[in-house]
């Protein structure tokens, strides 16, 4: 039941975070570039939850997102399940009771997003390459993601170790006779 209302939560979270972007951001910009809360989001929930949550929701996300917003469907669903599988590599390998590891697995987390979205968008659309716009683009993106991180760093500990209790804990009923 616990799980249950925990991924309604974190849907309704999604929604929330949504309503957050496309409405609060759009006024604050570095250089008319957005920070990507999905991926914050995504990477939240696949290192507190696991990789099967982590790549379910991912894929439901950005699905929504890619309908939504009208770009081809598929891409970002498949690049948020990939940042949902990476969150629980990174959770098997790396201590998240660090800001420090946090923030570095964020920046990784959103440059292989966006990397990832880019070439799908170049290979598919046919549209011309331009490393040096995408570079800048790609850095502002990483350093308003990195100070959302440093920000909402103690609300993501608090609310991460709760997902983990709900999600990553065995509860096991031993007998003895």
């Amino acid at each position: 039941m616990k799980k249950a209302v925990s991924i309604i939560l974190l849907i309704i979270s999604f929604f929330i975070i949504y309503y957050i972007q496309s409405n609060l951001f759009t006024w604050f910009t570095i250089a008319g570039i957005q920070p990507n809360l999905f991926v914050l989001l995504t990477l939240f929930i696949g290192l507190f939850a696991g990789k099967k949550l982590g790549l379910i929701l991912g894929i439901i996300f950005g699905f929504f997102l890619d309908v939504v917003i009208g770009r081809q469907i598929g891409i970002s669903g498949i690049m948020l399940g990939i940042v949902g599988l990476i969150g629980e590599y990174l959770d098997k390998n790396f201590s998240k009771e660090s800001r420090v590891t946090i923030m570095l697995m964020m920046a990784g987390c959103t440059v292989i997003y966006e990397l990832g979205c880019y070439v799908f968008n170049l290979i598919t659309l046919e549209i011309n390459l331009e490393i040096i716009s995408f570079i800048k683009i790609l850095l502002i993106e990483v350093i308003y993601n990195l100070i959302l991180v440093i920000i909402l760093y103690p609300l993501i500990q608090r609310m991460g170790h709760a997902l983990e209790e709900i999600f990553k804990t065995k509860n096991i009923l031993t007998r003895y006779f």
